[in-house]
């Protein structure tokens, strides 16, 4: 048995994947997808092949079966294009929340240095005024 390992997963893509989801065809291309990039699809397509070939479902050259590989072909494409445009939105929702997340550390961190400068010019005054203490009491 193999260990699966728990991917994390940002809040940003799930809402995003949630959001995708709603739509009914954006499921159906992500299921025919899914199928038309597995082995299953492969050795499906291998044995469909070997039978329409070697039971002699049409004669040679084959003129049925080459017109549907070929709208096969033309719609596995545009499935592939739809995968790459959803791995894309993937992507992009990825790169706005790291952008989010960079710019709420640049402020974090602005703040912060406002605070050590104010806590470095009050280091400074207290220093001057105890110094200024030390010398008024000799």
């Amino acid at each position: 048995m193999r260990a699966t390992h728990a991917v994390p997963v940002s809040p940003a893509l799930l809402r995003h994947l949630r959001e995708r989801s709603t739509r009914r065809e954006n499921r159906v291309a992500d299921q025919i997808t899914l199928f038309a990039g597995s082995m299953k699809f492969v050795y499906l397509h291998a044995i469909w092949f070997s039978l329409w070939i070697g039971l002699g479902v049409e004669d040679y050259p084959f003129g049925l079966l080459t017109m549907i590989v070929s709208l096969e072909a033309i719609f596995l494409s545009t499935f592939v294009m739809i995968s790459q445009n959803r791995a894309d939105e993937k992507r992009q929702v990825i790169a706005d929340e790291a952008w989010r997340t960079v710019k709420e550390e640049e402020q974090q961190n602005e703040r912060l240095l406002r605070l050590s400068n104010e806590i470095l010019d009050l280091t400074k005054e207290i220093h001057a005024a105890s110094a200024a203490m030390r010398g008024a009491a000799t």
